[in-house]
């Protein structure tokens, strides 16, 4: 039998939905991006190929990355290779919070396979070429979340929030 693997989703979200344009973050966070480092430190990060170039550090140190492609046999230094979801699957550690952190269609094809989400929600609509899907509200729980209002360095609210799938 299988081992179930622990595969959770990190992902900012405006509310239109947008999660990125011109391959991209829509907006700079700190405190957003001071999260992410907690919450994925020390776990494996899965993500597509173009969201992998788009990071400022590459590979993100302390993190085994796994990049997802489509073509078959390519290697990039420093990170494990996937080739399909399920070979993405097959080569996550069954004892760590494995981290989906982009891009769009990484996300959808994860979306269904996850059993927790962390979600900053960020309430302002931003121009996108990417989004994330919708979130079947009836499959998920909330289970945290933390309100982050008058940032001096951004225009708009947030909020940290934590989902667990329903069982």
């Amino acid at each position: 039998m299988k081992e179930k693997k622990d595969i959770s989703i990190i992902v900012a979200i405006a509310a239109n939905q947008a999660i990125g344009k011109d391959n991209n973050l829509l907006w700079h966070i700190s405190a957003d991006l001071k999260y992410f480092k907690r919450i994925t430190q020390g776990n494996p990060v899965v993500m597509g190929k173009r969201t992998y170039f788009s990071l400022p550090t590459r590979p993100l140190p302390n993190r085994m990355n796994m990049v997802l492609t489509d073509i078959p046999g390519e290697t990039i230094d420093g990170c494990v290779m996937a080739y399909s979801i399920e070979d993405a699957i097959a080569k996550m550690p069954v004892d760590k919070e494995n981290f989906i952190i982009g891009g769009g269609s990484i996300y959808a094809q994860f979306l269904p396979k996850a059993n927790r989400l962390y979600i900053t929600r960020v309430f302002k609509e931003f121009e996108a070429d990417t989004f994330f899907p919708e979130i079947p509200e009836n499959e998920w729980e909330l289970i945290s979340e933390e309100k982050i209002t008058g940032d001096p360095q951004n225009d708009f609210d947030y909020t940290f929030e934590i989902y667990k799938r329903k069982s």
